[in-house]
C-alpha cells in the first residue's frame, strides 16, 4: 500500500490546512478534529461499542425483572422501574466515560502526540476531543437506554422546565465523568490499568440513592452515601423526571459536577505536560 493510501485510511490523519503551525485553526477546531477523529476510533472497535451501549440496559433489565420484585424503595411508585432508571442513566454515564481512559491512554503510549504537537496541536483540544466524542456515545447510549426503559413502563411526568434541568444535569455528569475518565488515562501506566483505574467511577452508583433509598443502608454506608456526588444528580433526577418537588437538589448535583470538572481539567493538563516531557 502506498504513502498517500495509508494516509487517508488512518484515523490520526489531521486535515493539511491543520499542519501549519503558528497560523493555522484555533484550538477549537483543533478540538473538533480531535472528537472526530476519536469517533472514527470508537467506531472500529465494534466490541467495546457493543458493550457500552448494551451494558447498563442489560443491568437494568436484571434489576427490574430479577431483583425489583424484592427490593422494597418505601415509596408509592407503581414499579421498581420508576424508582431506578434514574440510577441507571447514571451508571450508563459511568460506564460510557470509562472507555476515554483507555483511549487517552493508548494515545499517550503509543506516540501518536509526539506527531500531534508537531502540528501545533496542544494538550487541550487533544483530551478536549477525547471528552467531547466521550459526551456523544454517552448520549446515544442515554437516549438508547431511556427509549429501553420506556418499552419496559417507565412513565416520566417532567415539565418542559424540568427536562431542560434533567438535560443539564445529564451533560453535566457526563462531561464531568469523561474528564476525569481522561485525567486516569493520562496517569496510568497502560490503557489496561487505566480500564482498570475508572472501575471506581463505574462502582459509585451504587452505594447511593440509585437502586435503593440510603435510609435501608447501614449507619456506615449511610453517611457516605448521602454525601457523595452522584446522590444528588440521582435525586434530582428522579424528582423532575417524575414531576416532584426537588428543592435545591440539582443546584446542589450542579455544584459537584462543576467541582469535579475544575479539578479534573486542572489534574489532565499538568499530567498531559508531564507525560509529554
Amino acid at each position: 500500500m502506498s504513502d498517500t493510501a495509508v494516509q487517508h485510511s488512518s484515523p490520526d490523519r489531521l486535515p493539511e490546512r491543520a499542519h501549519a503551525p503558528g497560523h493555522g485553526p484555533g484550538p477549537f477546531t483543533h478540538t473538533a478534529v480531535m472528537a472526530a477523529r476519536a469517533l472514527r476510533i470508537s467506531s472500529r472497535n465494534i466490541d467495546a461499542l457493543i458493550t457500552s451501549l448494551a451494558l447498563p440496559i442489560m443491568m437494568m433489565l436484571i434489576f427490574v425483572y430479577f431483583f425489583g420484585g424484592a427490593i422494597d424503595t418505601g415509596t408509592d411508585y407503581d414499579s421498581y422501574v420508576m424508582y431506578v432508571v434514574p440510577g441507571v442513566l447514571l451508571l450508563s454515564a459511568g460506564f460510557g466515560a470509562a472507555t476515554t481512559a483507555t483511549a487517552v491512554s493508548e494515545d499517550m503510549k503509543g506516540g501518536i502526540i509526539d506527531r500531534f504537537r508537531s502540528l501545533d496541536v496542544g494538550g487541550t483540544p487533544v483530551l478536549a476531543g477525547h471528552v467531547a466524542a466521550s459526551t456523544v456515545r454517552n448520549l446515544c447510549s442515554t437516549a438508547l437506554v431511556f427509549g429501553v426503559a420506556l418499552l419496559i413502563g417507565f412513565r416520566p411526568a417532567a415539565s418542559w422546565s424540568g427536562w431542560l434541568v434533567v438535560g443539564a444535569v445529564l451533560v453535566a455528569y457526563i462531561v464531568a465523568l469523561s474528564w476525569i475518565s481522561a485525567a486516569i488515562g493520562l496517569l496510568a501506566r497502560t490503557p489496561e490499568a487505566a480500564s482498570g483505574f475508572t472501575f471506581f467511577m463505574s462502582f459509585l452508583p451504587y452505594p447511593s440513592s440509585a437502586f435503593v433509598p440510603t435510609e435501608n443502608m447501614p449507619d456506615w454506608l449511610h453517611g457516605f452515601a448521602d454525601h457523595q456526588p452522584i446522590t444528588p444528580a440521582i435525586e434530582s433526577l428522579r424528582g423532575l423526571l417524575l414531576g416532584q418537588d426537588v428543592g435545591n437538589t440539582p443546584w446542589v448535583a450542579l455544584a459537584w459536577a462543576a467541582g469535579m470538572l475544575a479539578v479534573a481539567v486542572g489534574a489532565s493538563g499538568t499530567l498531559f505536560r508531564i507525560g509529554t516531557r
